[in-house]
């Protein structure tokens, strides 16, 4: 028997399929990874497909459809809002009816997609609010058997965080902030501003802040209030998401858009804003430390009274503020708790798998049994599959034994070449954890303006990160909390900034990726074997991509690979590399 779990209609679309008499996680997909539209926001048709391709299961097998959206989630609410400010908001009437119709075709476009005949889904269909669905996504599949619990991100089902603790295969609620209040909108609202308007450019804006000063500290304290009870409080006046409601749209093939969420009352006090690919100044770099500042303050006050009121030292995380890597990486010092846990699709994609995990542990009673502590969810491909299409691509290419692979791949990574690393299955989530990754020397002075000039043509300011040999993390940055996911920035040791120059950013700090020899063992021999050759336990990684989503195929890696200028590629068993590298 098993259970799909979907985040569908919004951004990051996806599916997850459970064995819902094991436990396992059988699959998780994004549906952006299938159609090559980044964020895409529309039905994860490819995503069930794939789910269900890698279980060799038929649509039948399916007994519990989870959608991680509920319309009648804080109705009472909802309605509230509506009654004070429709009137004066049709667009963002038309909006929620045409959300809330979108929600409820999800079973109809299921049938279709699955091959049933209208109204013959055989599987139950549940609907799980958002903000339960992400507690549930980290929670329920982490190792912990009692935990605090937040989810925080821009908006869903009219909230914009939850607070809970979680014990055995229970969630309790504490506390939810209901819209407009949302620290999500004012991190979106400030970098749309700053100029950086696409829809998942915070991480750019993260990126920018070590450059800046809090300078405007004065004015985020008045922008985002702190409450007693853990609660937060916005300054309306700059917003206008409460008065016009949030343009959130998808064009024709599903990629999303946010039209601009502040008022001109930002602009008052800032002047104009800054356009894309405008010049950046020290004004922007300032409002993006002071932005980064605040959500940390916010962040703290949340998390601080969550440990107060359930004195558990564990916590969990999701939401789409849970991917700032900066402030996740701060927690063990600004807060009391000792461990957490984030599921690697900390994001709205991740609610896929806690709508499938709420309906196992909550609806049908199952135990738990399952811990999310590899990322490797997506589709794979053997030997004979990637032979075909480097035949098909023309490409020469040396079948190596595993051992020989790593050792080629390490020389080529220490003589400063830089290699696409295709492996074993795809990941789940927003990083290139070793699977779909590109690799190259940490310790070399010019590898990141080599990588952006060559292959990613990313901003200038923004980082790259290293992966670690586990066990090797505290000889090189000031903590020692795993961080498997990528998803936590630590401080930089003094004595290591060399050997990660390329990997140090500004203010002396890397976003992590522990490498565990249990859990990704080819990726963890190929660190050991640069190791060997340098010295260093570490390499550079970035996503396998070039301003498109992470590559899934074969055929998707070859021709990245010959695109750009990447100087070899390690694929499956296979080793290629260009005319003048080795």
């Amino acid at each position: 028997m098993l259970i799909l779990g979907l985040n569908t209609f919004h951004a990051d679309s996806s599916a997850a399929l459970v064995d819902a008499d094991t436990g396992r996680l059988i699959a998780a997909v994004a549906e952006e990874r299938l159609n090559r539209i980044k964020h895409f926001a529309g039905f994860p048709e490819r995503a069930i497909r794939e789910c269900l391709k890698i279980a060799g299961a038929e649509p039948h097998d399916v007994a519990h459809v989870a959608i991680a959206r509920d319309a009648s989630a804080n109705l009472t609410a909802k309605l509230g809002f509506a009654l004070k400010n429709l009137p004066r908001m049709p667009q963002l009437a038309r909006q929620r009816l045409q959300r809330r119709a979108e929600v409820e075709s999800a079973p109809q476009l299921l049938e279709r997609a699955l091959g049933f005949a209208k109204g013959k889904l055989p599987a139950q269909v549940h609907h799980l609010e958002h903000h339960l669905a992400h507690l549930a996504s980290s929670f329920l599949v982490s190792p912990f058997d009692r935990a605090a619990l937040l989810s925080i991100d821009g908006f869903g089902d009219f909230a914009s965080t939850m607070t809970g603790v979680g014990e055995g295969t229970s969630i309790k609620v504490f506390d939810r902030t209901l819209f407009p209040q949302s620290m999500g909108i004012v991190y979106s609202a400030v970098c749309q501003f700053i100029g950086y308007t696409q829809y998942g450019d915070e991480g750019k804006v993260m990126g920018l802040a070590p450059y800046g000063q809090d300078t405007y500290r004065d004015f985020f304290d008045e922008l985002v209030q702190l409450k007693d009870g853990g609660r937060f409080r916005l300054n309306l006046d700059y917003f206008v998401h409460h008065t016009e409601g949030v343009d959130y749209t998808f064009d024709a093939e599903g990629r999303p858009t946010v039209a601009p969420l502040y008022s001109q009352e930002l602009v008052k006090k800032f002047g104009p804003a800054r356009l894309p690919r405008a010049e950046l100044t020290q004004r922007e770099m300032d409002l993006a430390r002071s932005l980064q500042a605040s959500l940390e303050r916010v962040y703290f006050h949340v998390l601080r009274d969550l440990h107060a009121r359930t004195g558990c030292d564990r916590l969990c995380l999701a939401g789409g503020v849970a991917l700032n890597s900066v402030a996740n990486g701060m927690i063990f010092d600004q807060t009391p708790f000792r461990e957490v846990y984030i599921q690697p699709a900390a994001g709205d994609d991740g609610t896929a798998i806690g709508a499938a995990y709420w309906v196992l542990n909550q609806v049908l009673n199952r135990p738990r049994s399952f811990q999310m502590r590899h990322a490797s969810t997506g589709p794979e491909f053997d030997d004979a599959q990637i032979a075909d299409v480097l035949g098909a691509a023309r490409i020469p290419a040396e079948r190596l034994s595993e051992d020989a692979l790593l050792d080629r791949t390490a020389r080529a990574i220490a003589d400063a070449k830089v290699v696409g690393w295709f492996q074993g299955r795809m990941e789940w989530g927003p990083r290139a954890l070793g699977n779909r990754s590109i690799v190259a020397h940490p310790g070399h002075p010019q590898m990141k303006d080599i990588l952006n000039a060559r292959i990613k043509h990313r901003e200038w300011f923004r980082p790259f990160a290293p992966s670690i040999l586990a066990e090797r993390l505290g000889d090189y940055f000031e903590c020692s909390h795993p961080s498997p996911f990528m998803l936590m920035v630590y401080k930089t040791r003094p004595s290591a900034y060399q050997a990660l120059c390329a990997v140090d950013h500004v203010d002396h700090t890397g976003r992590v990726q522990t490498v565990d020899r249990d859990e990704n063992p080819k990726y963890y021999r190929l660190i050991e074997a640069f190791e060997r050759l340098t010295g260093i336990p570490a390499v550079l990684n970035t996503s396998f991509n070039e301003n498109e989503p992470i590559v899934c195929t074969p055929a998707e890696a070859i021709d990245c690979f010959q695109r750009t200028h990447m100087d070899a590629l390690a694929i499956g068993s296979f080793f290629c590399h260009k005319q003048g590298a080795t």
